[in-house]
């Protein structure tokens, strides 16, 4: 997770339009948009590409996200070069030079000219040397060898000579050359940052203070990658890829790539930071890192109340999980990415909601109304290939396109007929019966909004828009470990000192019942390097981890005590009961949830805590479980400090009973209750039939 949402790679050309069909050599924009990776674009020429990248950011900054476009062209000169053509030693003046003297058109440029205009500025031989055209052209050299050094320019930039392969910015033109694409990309850039003025910033050369920001790309930084991918378009390869990677960095790996002072020749992002580029592209793919300190709590804060503690993890969390498209039919229980915007309004045509008559109503009026019938009907995928005369009617069944000249529907039993005409009492409601279209959701609306979980409902709502493939997030991994000398397996021995595993199953079950993707991490003894390894694999493999024991401060709470020796812990005294301790960390980048040992608290903390947290980091919207105000069928005097979640069920008389014992290893409880009753913090004398409030285990879900 970086300060940018949208990621754009675009492989520049200098030279003319490149047709309608995609090919090589052309001008190709990859894009992850929001956290959705998109397919390739090919542009044929720069005038596209202008419309396309201007479209682009005004698309991106409608959205409220931050984007990042990288250019595959220098960004400047070598040293002093700026200043001896326009004065400055501005780059971005640079640009706003080869924009007013540049003639650009989509089938032809002056790039090699007015190379050839540059160089006459200059005693002997200018820098620039190429010349692709079949003509001669005064001060271009075709070959390098026939410049002079007396120009005393350099032949690269600095940071090209870090860049092994890099070509000089001097060559105009053959293969691999970027001379062309240097000054048309200059000169498109220019006019693009004038559109967009206040939003725009050039990096090395500007603070990035703005949403967009344009950065320069070298592809081959990450040129193995690119091979290995096989696609027969290359450029069309390495635009995916290279955005794909970008958007998968870390917030400090881009930072760190962004720290970079060039304020005249500027710089390629990544240049000495391949490696990093290249793990981003692994298939094992790592999620976003939290920051170290997620879970910490303000100084001197020792209890912390239960709304406050939900409030904080809200505010220090954020999505892991990562996007991916996949068909509609396969969505089911994953949390959308992106809005699912509907690409034809729902009904598509105004149609009948009843079997029936359909007729202008201004046709009718009250009282007695016959009208004839016309020959043919409307049916449901059927539509009557004509128009309806004023005052005459037309046969129409349910779901049936309204046929021009109709916008009201009689139903068919409130009328009579002979087959030739119609009968039935007036007045009737204009517009009855029929249904306008887009009455439901018209095209371009938001049908469904992203963070939400999909369900049967959403997933026909989407389809009756015409939505087949959908973003969504990956299931959220989710790792469940059980520690302690004292847990076996259920059933694996009759020794009364020892404990069957029931929080593993308990929370593994939860998991899947919230529709995420439960991994099973087994049983590790009270062994702390058995325990620590175990970890250690956990965190390649999972979004999130839950322990439950040890995680208290005691001598065998080995968990509390490797999270603090090598992982970033934090234990978090909430004022709650059942449920204390619980322990956050952090391992490896990973989230970490260190539960109670006894069944009844690991559970309640899981609910309370540990799912709307789950949520967030998979994507979801925060979550907060439905409850329901409902009379007591108990009497409780609870003493204040505490928030207190008890057992519960509803009665048949619509009354909340709570279970006999508020033990927190009486797992009978657990399956006794279908909910718990949340009393708050306060103190409090309840009695029979004060309201209470009571929440469903199925509004965790």
């Amino acid at each position: 997770m970086t300060a940018w949402d949208s990621f754009v790679v675009v492989d520049w050309s200098g030279g003319n339009d490149t047709g309608a069909k995609p090919r090589k050599d052309a001008i190709w924009a990859g894009a992850v948009l929001g956290g959705v990776e998109q397919e390739p674009v090919y542009l044929r020429n720069r005038a596209i590409a202008f419309d396309w990248l201007c479209n682009l950011i005004s698309t991106e900054r409608a959205k409220g996200r931050r984007l990042m476009i990288g250019f595959d062209f220098p960004f400047g000169y070598p040293m002093g070069f700026a200043a001896a053509l326009v004065g400055s030693g501005e780059p971005l003046k640079l640009w706003d030079w080869f924009a007013e003297n540049l003639m650009d058109a989509p089938d032809s440029n002056s790039r090699f000219e007015l190379a050839g205009k540059i160089n006459a500025m200059w005693p002997g031989v200018g820098p620039f040397w190429f010349n692709g055209t079949s003509n001669d052209i005064p001060h271009l050299p075709r070959k390098g060898r026939d410049r002079t050094s007396d120009h005393g320019m350099k032949d690269r930039r600095r940071v090209e000579t870090r860049a092994k392969g890099s070509f000089t910015c001097w060559q105009m033109g053959g293969t691999g050359a970027v001379g062309g694409q240097i000054m048309t990309g200059m000169a498109t850039l220019s006019k693009v940052r004038a559109a967009f003025r206040d939003d725009v910033r050039v990096w090395p050369f500007e603070a990035l203070t703005k949403p967009v920001a344009f950065v320069e790309i070298w592809p081959s930084l990450i040129a193995a990658e690119v091979a290995a991918s096989g696609d027969p378009i290359k450029d069309r390869g390495q635009v995916r890829l290279l955005a794909r990677a970008l958007s998968r960095l870390a917030e400090d790996d881009l930072r760190r790539m962004l720290s970079v002072d060039e304020p005249e020749e500027g710089w390629i992002l990544g240049v000495g930071e391949e490696q990093v580029l290249r793990d981003a592209l692994t298939d094992d793919l790592r999620p976003p890192r939290l920051k170290d300190d997620c879970f910490a709590l303000p100084p001197g804060v020792d209890w912390t109340p239960v709304d406050e503690a939900l409030e904080r993890l809200k505010a220090n969390l954020q999505p892991v999980a990562v996007a991916e498209k996949v068909p509609l039919g396969e969505a089911l229980g994953r949390v959308l990415a992106r809005d699912g915007i509907a690409l034809r309004a729902n009904p598509p045509a105004a149609n009948s909601a009843v079997d029936g008559y359909g007729f202008a109503h201004s046709s009718t009026g009250s009282g007695d109304q016959v009208l004839p019938l016309i020959e043919g009907r409307a049916a449901a995928g059927a539509a009557y290939d004509g128009s309806v005369p004023h005052g005459a009617a037309i046969r129409i069944l349910t779901g049936a396109v309204l046929p021009e000249g109709v916008d009201t529907v009689v139903l068919e039993e409130d009328t009579t007929s002979d087959g030739r005409r119609i009968a039935f009492q007036g007045p009737v409601k204009a517009g009855a019966n029929a249904r306008k279209a887009g009455e439901d959701v018209s095209a371009g609306d938001v049908a469904v909004v992203a963070g939400q979980r999909l369900g049967p409902a959403e997933i026909a709502l989407m389809a009756a828009t015409g939505l087949r493939d959908v973003e969504v997030y990956r299931s959220l991994r989710v790792g469940v470990l059980s520690t302690g000398d004292e847990i076996v397996e259920a059933g694996s021995t009759r020794d009364p000192t020892r404990t069957y595993d029931a929080n593993r199953p308990l929370l593994l079950a939860l998991l899947r019942d919230w529709r995420m993707h439960a991994v099973d991490l087994g049983h590790v003894g009270d062994d702390r390097s058995a325990l620590k390894t175990r970890l250690d694999e956990a965190a390649i493999d999972v979004d999130v981890i839950l322990t439950s024991g040890g995680a208290s401060a005691g001598d065998e709470d080995h968990v509390s005590a490797l999270l603090g020796e090598a992982g970033v812990r934090h234990d978090w005294r909430i004022a709650l009961k059942p449920g204390r301790p619980l322990a956050l960390a952090l391992w490896g980048g990973v989230p970490v949830f260190a539960l109670p040992g006894n069944p009844v608290a690991a559970m309640v903390c899981t609910m309370i805590f540990a799912r709307p947290a789950l949520g967030l980091l998979g994507g979801e919207d925060w979550t907060t479980p439905q409850g329901f105000t409902v009379p007591a069928a108990f009497s409780k005097n609870k003493k204040p400090g505490r928030r207190e979640y008890l057992r519960a069920r509803i009665s048949r008389e619509g009354k909340a009973e709570i279970f006999h014992s508020e033990g927190s290893g009486r797992i009978s409880g657990l399956a006794w209750a279908d909910g718990l009753v949340e009393l708050d913090d306060g103190a409090q004398m309840i009695s029979k039939g004060d309201p209470v409030r009571y929440i469903p285990y199925a509004s965790f879900r």
